[in-house]
C-alpha cells in the first residue's frame, strides 16, 4: 500500500479539518493516501446530522458543526485521534469494510495489552464492556475518506459528561490508561496506526 503516515502533533481541530477537506478536493487518482495522527485541543464536534440538544451544558468548551457522520463528540489532549485520507475506489474497500478495519484495529491494539474489546452492531466504535473507549466518524466524498477515529488515552474524561456521547444519553466512557495499559497518546497513536495499516493491508489484499 502507498501510504503516509503524518504525525502532527497537537492542533487546533478546525484549521485540520479544512485541511482534510483542501487535500481529498485536490487529490488526483494518484495521490497517496495518508494517516494523519495528532491530538486536539478540547473542542466537542457535531456531526452533519447532529443534534444541538445532544450538548448538556455548556462548559465553555467550542463546539464546530463537521462533515462527518455520527453524533456529538469530544476531543482533546490525551486521545489519540488518526484520520484516514484513503481512496476506497482504488483501495477497492467499501465503507463498511473500512468502519470495521477500524474497529478491529482498536480491538486488536487493546487484546494486545490482555483487554477484550467489542464493536456493537448499529453502534459504530469500539466498546469495553459498557464503556466506549473509542469513536469513528467518517465523511466519503468522490469516492475518498477523510475524518477517522478516536481513541481516549490518558486524558480528562470530565468534557463527556456535557454531552451524550455520539448522541447516547448516559454512554460511559473509558480509556486506555483506566484499564492498565501503560501507553502515552503518541505511543498509542503509533501502535494504533501499525494495527491500522495491517487491517487495511488484509481487506486490500
Amino acid at each position: 500500500m502507498n501510504l503516509l503516515v503524518k504525525r502532527l502533533g497537537r492542533v487546533d481541530y478546525a484549521p485540520t479539518w479544512q485541511a482534510m477537506l483542501d487535500f481529498t478536493l485536490a487529490r488526483t487518482p494518484d495521490t497517496p493516501d495518508e494517516l494523519w495522527i495528532v491530538e486536539h485541543d478540547p473542542v466537542f464536534t457535531l456531526g452533519q446530522a447532529g443534534k444541538p440538544e445532544h450538548l448538556l451544558s455548556d462548559i465553555g468548551i467550542p463546539v464546530v458543526k463537521i462533515d462527518r457522520g455520527g453524533q456529538i463528540t469530544y476531543h482533546g489532549p490525551g486521545q489519540v485521534v488518526i484520520y484516514l485520507l484513503l481512496d476506497l475506489h482504488r483501495l477497492k474497500i467499501k465503507v463498511r469494510e473500512l468502519v470495521t478495519a477500524i474497529e478491529q484495529a482498536v480491538i486488536d491494539l487493546l487484546a494486545a495489552y490482555g483487554v477484550t474489546a467489542e464493536r456493537r452492531s448499529g453502534a459504530p466504535g469500539v466498546y469495553v464492556g459498557p464503556a466506549k473507549v473509542a469513536a469513528l466518524g467518517l465523511k466519503i466524498k468522490n469516492g475518498c475518506s477523510y475524518h477517522g477515529l478516536s481513541l481516549n488515552v490518558d486524558m480528562d474524561l470530565s468534557p463527556f459528561a456535557a454531552i451524550n456521547p455520539c448522541g447516547y444519553a448516559g454512554l460511559q466512557v473509558v480509556q486506555t490508561k483506566d484499564l492498565n495499559i501503560p501507553l502515552t497518546a503518541h505511543e498509542a497513536g503509533e501502535q494504533l496506526s501499525q494495527h491500522l495499516l495491517q487491517q487495511l493491508d488484509k481487506q486490500h489484499g
